[in-house]
């Protein structure tokens, strides 16, 4: 007979993402989310003009949104090269701003840009994780 070991290590189902993943925030936990909308709006307009760089909202958003924003910061780049344009920082004002809450911890918001030649918008969706807003998904459309 084997004597049993002094110490058992517990088996669980769960896994280490539970522990060290991000841990979603409920809304009542979390700010109000349109000055972050309006900012995150003004802030990748300038972004895709050349005039910010990209690092200055990493923060705010996951790693997918940073990398579909850096392949549109390499695609207008390259079109002011082709252009041989200049940056120049962009003149545009914010139109309404609409924000929806499908379920808790999770915005989805518009914002109207007007610009001089366009009006644009862009969808951007918020999700509360590990007690602040991170956006998950920015389309400027």
């Amino acid at each position: 007979m084997t004597p049993a070991p002094l110490f058992q290590t517990p088996r669980t189902s769960i896994s280490t993402d539970e522990f060290f993943g991000h841990q979603p925030t409920a809304t009542t936990a979390l700010p109000d989310p349109q000055p972050m909308v309006e900012n995150l709006a003004r802030s990748v307009m300038e972004i895709l003009a050349g005039c910010r760089d990209l690092e200055q909202i990493s923060r705010w958003v996951t790693d997918d949104v940073y990398r579909n924003l850096l392949q549109r910061v390499h695609i207008s780049r390259r079109a002011r090269a082709v252009k041989k344009q200049a940056v120049v920082l962009p003149t545009f004002g914010l139109g309404r701003t609409i924000i929806t809450h499908p379920t808790d911890g999770v915005v989805e918001s518009v914002v109207i840009v007007h610009g001089k030649a366009r009006t644009r918008s862009i969808a951007i969706r918020l999700q509360g994780l590990d007690g602040r807003w991170r956006a998950t998904a920015i389309h400027v459309l």
